[in-house]
């Protein structure tokens, strides 16, 4: 089965409709408690690396470089197929991170890539 696949930035409210809330973000957001945040897992291990998201810098300019860098990582990434895998059970899972750029989160990178994965997969 497919999950459908949504973005969220974790300072909003969570809601039901998120179902399987995952933080996406290798640091912990600032301000945010365990308990505030709703999560039901913290998937450190398939977020951008650090030097990519140090280069990256939250510069508008330098999108397009980091998305290619991080899709290749993504690709490499020996610890997605175990989340995938988990996720699939699953009817809606929600990628939640803290980045204040809606346009240009590294969560949007992820949704998409997961959303092609999941399209692509056999069963």
């Amino acid at each position: 089965m497919q999950p459908q696949i949504k973005i969220k930035r974790i300072y909003e409210s969570a809601s039901e409709q998120d179902g399987y809330r995952v933080l996406v973000d290798r640091l912990w957001p600032r301000g945010i408690t365990k308990e505030r945040a709703n999560i039901d897992e913290w998937a450190k291990e398939i977020t951008p690396s650090t030097p990519i998201r140090v280069a990256y810098c939250h510069i508008p300019e330098h999108w397009e470089v980091f998305k290619a860098q991080y899709e290749k990582e993504l690709i490499q990434n020996d610890h997605l197929a175990s989340y995938v895998d988990k996720w699939e059970e699953y009817p809606v899972i929600t990628l939640v991170y803290a980045a204040k750029d809606e346009q240009h989160t590294h969560a949007l990178v992820l949704q998409e890539y997961l959303e092609k994965h999941y399209s692509t997969r056999k069963g």
